[in-house]
């Protein structure tokens, strides 16, 4: 049987020709002639790539602003996305999911001092400057300036037993 200072050693050599071949290969693949070129080929690629979310703002469909309904499902859904990518620290996401919620909301205005109250200072600057900006895309979707007519989600009172 093999005892236990030779079965580390024979680790601890595994793991030297491993972290040495490592070593070897980022050196070839650094000195290959076409390897900065194919970086920034790829660097450049991705910086004009929009980034690939799943339902990002920039392609998010609005519901029609006169079905008061979708929009309650609409909000619901974007407050929640947002939330869930703010506590992942993917801010930029969050943002933009928070700004399609404000702006489909109909009390809009009371839904940012919540937000001023709750979330950080860096975040509710950035939602303000991206709000007239997806306000604008609602605009642009459906033809005509939209204003909101309708009261906006409904806010109910909860029992203390309903929270889990």
């Amino acid at each position: 049987m093999l005892s236990k200072t030779s079965l580390g050693i024979a680790a601890a050599g595994a793991g030297i020709c491993f972290l040495g071949y490592c070593i070897y290969f980022d050196k070839k693949r650094r000195s290959d002639p076409d390897f900065r070129q194919k970086l920034k080929e790829k660097r450049r690629k991705n910086a004009n790539k929009p980034t690939s979310r799943g339902g990002s703002a920039s392609t998010t469909k609005f519901p029609d602003p006169n079905n008061q309904e979708a929009c309650q499902q609409y909000f619901m859904q974007e407050i929640q996305l947002g939330e869930m990518l703010l506590s992942n620290g993917q801010i930029e996401e969050g943002v933009d999911h928070l700004a399609n919620a404000v702006v489909i909301c109909g009390q809009g205005q009371h839904l940012m001092q919540v937000f001023s109250q709750t979330l950080p200072p860096e975040v509710v600057s950035l939602l303000t400057i991206r709000i007239p900006i997806v306000r604008q895309r609602l605009q642009d979707q459906f033809g005509v300036k939209v204003e909101k007519k309708t009261e906006g989600p409904k806010i109910q009172q909860i029992a203390e037993d309903d929270v889990e």
